[in-house]
Parts: C-alpha cells; structure tokens; sequence
C-alpha cells in the first residue's frame, strides 16, 4: 500500500524581528500562535496518520501540543525535517547580509552554501530521502517542520525534480505554508 496524502505544517510565527535569516537557528515560535494552530490541526486531521517533526523548539512545540489534543497521533522527531542552516548569516537582518554574498548564493543556488551552511542540493537530498521513506507508509503522514521542506517537496514533485534536477533561484517555488498552517498533498 502506498501513502495516500502528505500534510506538511508549518511551525507558528517565531518569536524574531521580522526580516531576519533564521533557518536553523532555534528560534523559539509564539505560544499562543502554536496552540491554537494544534487545536486547528487537530480539528483537521485524519485518524489514523504518523507524524514526524522537525527537531528544532518551534516545530517540537507544536507537534506536542498536537499530539496533547490528538494521541491518536504518534509523533518523532526527524533530523530531515529542519529548515537550511544559513552559517554564519543565521540571527542576522537578511537587509543585514552582504548583497554580493545573496547574489553568489541565487547564481549558484543549488551548490552554494549561504554563509557556510547547507546548499539546496543537500537539503533536497535529505528532504527527498524522507521523503521517498514515508512513500511506503500505508496511512497519512504529517510532517511539522518550515517553509523551505515545503518548498523542497513541491520541487521534488514536479516534473524537473522528479528527474533529479536541480533547481534555479528563478525555479525554486515562492509558495509554502504561512506559519501556523499547512498543506497536503494528493497522492505523494
């Protein structure tokens, strides 16, 4: 049997200025925002699906209060999961970095590696690797985890990343969940 939908959901809004670089940084997420984006989820969800969570406080927090209201929902955490690691750009003002140093990362977007962290490709292989995992689960799955998971799934799921393209910066989709909220996606 294979895995009927994918829920993606974002972790609620962090607790950072607006504008700055916070990939893997362990922000922590409002808590009112994370509880009532549980009690949202909890509403919507399907009996009967795994979830696994991004290890970093803002995804943990709502998974938990998740499974809180639902323990139906078996959670753990996947290292996977966690959004790019920016280096040494991460807690920084994005208006903050270098224009030279963003513009080498969107020329080569999918092997630099912004501020020394991860480049696109080796998130992508991560995301795909969890990906191609939870394919052979036969229930829905729910992923907590960050805008950029979500974008590596559309892009795994179109035609180019199918075929193990990688993408441009003009490619890579602008879409994914607002904080708080998710998507699905049918069949995976």
């Amino acid at each position: 049997m294979t895995l009927q939908r994918l829920w993606i959901a974002r972790h609620a809004p962090v607790l950072l200025p607006p504008g700055t670089c916070y990939g893997r940084l362990d922000a922590p997420a409002d808590p009112a925002a994370t509880a009532a984006s549980a009690q949202r989820l909890a509403n919507w969800l399907p009996q009967g699906l795994s979830a696994r969570h991004s290890p970093l406080q803002r995804c943990a927090l709502l998974a938990h209060q998740l499974q809180a209201l639902r323990p139906d929902i078996a959670i753990a955490p996947d290292e996977r999961l966690a959004e790019m690691d920016f280096g040494c750009w991460e807690g920084q003002a994005w208006n903050a970095i270098a224009r030279t140093d963003i513009d080498a990362w969107t020329a080569r977007f999918a092997d630099h590696r912004p501020g020394g962290g991860d480049s696109l490709a080796q998130m992508l292989e991560r995301v795909n690797a969890a990906l191609q995992e939870v394919r052979a689960q036969p229930s829905d799955m729910l992923w907590i985890s960050h805008a950029g998971v979500a974008r590596c799934v559309q892009w795994l799921r179109c035609d180019q990343g199918k075929q193990g393209q990688f993408p441009t910066a003009a490619q890579w989709p602008a879409q994914a969940p607002a904080p708080g909220h998710w998507t699905c996606y049918a069949p995976i």
